[in-house]
């Protein structure tokens, strides 16, 4: 199986670009709960000539960014536990320096969720530069979106978060957040087993909402056909 890569981010960086974001979302095709969305820069200044390894960092630095290298992917082809356990490398990498975006369902119904899943990458991009202090120089998007309100060169790339490493490390960051998201409302709404669907239509989860109706994160403009369901 192939993995994610740096052939991006290394055409970029030769291209005199230095601080690409790799941008990622998750939660568009679920009935209920916030659109998120991550963007994360890999630091050019850190990253060894030969993009394999780190300049300077502990032996254990080096390893976790390897072992981030060998296992980041897309966040769906990997188990909760891993996206646990490859999230905390990431927040301990000071090589990575990533940003978060959520849209809610409110604003999901009000402007449609293709607007939401672009405002939500805005805002992650957005927190990445106030976290970091610095400007993005170019932007990579997994899927088929372009930010038209952000003034900065994109490059969309189907399924870029099986072959674009800051993509998939974005993918992973954005499913862990919703992720929590979720298993809090599942402590409030424990009749619709939030914690296991994650607001996604499976069987049960539609059943549910035929039988006792939605609540108010479910997302009223993904409900319209529920007697057809």
């Amino acid at each position: 199986m192939k993995y994610p890569n740096f052939q991006e981010e290394k055409k970029l960086w030769k291209s005199g670009y230095r601080y690409i974001a790799g941008v990622d979302e998750v939660g568009r095709g679920s009935l209920s709960g916030p659109v998120v969305a991550s963007a994360v820069v890999i630091d050019y200044n850190l990253i060894s000539e030969n993009f394999k390894n780190l300049k300077t960092g502990s032996k254990k630095e080096k390893q976790n960014f390897e072992k981030l290298l060998k296992e980041a992917k897309d966040s769906k082809k990997i188990s909760s536990y891993k996206r646990e356990e490859l999230f905390k490398i990431i927040k301990n990498c000071s090589e990575i320096k990533w940003g978060i975006g959520k849209v809610s369902e409110k604003i999901i119904d009000k402007i449609n969720i293709l607007e939401a899943t672009k405002l939500a990458m805005e805002k992650a991009i957005k927190n990445l530069k106030e976290k970091y202090f610095f400007d993005i120089d170019f932007i990579i998007i997994d899927g088929k979106i372009k930010l038209e309100r952000i003034n900065v060169l994109q490059k969309s790339i189907i399924k870029g978060d099986e072959k674009v490493f800051s993509c998939a490390l974005s993918s992973i960051i954005a499913k862990v957040f919703r992720d929590d998201i979720m298993k809090k409302e599942d402590k409030k709404y424990p009749y619709y087993n939030f914690s296991k669907n994650k607001g996604y239509p499976t069987k049960e989860h539609r059943e549910k909402i035929k039988k006792q109706g939605p609540i108010l994160i479910h997302r009223k403009t993904f409900l319209k056909n529920i007697e057809k369901w």
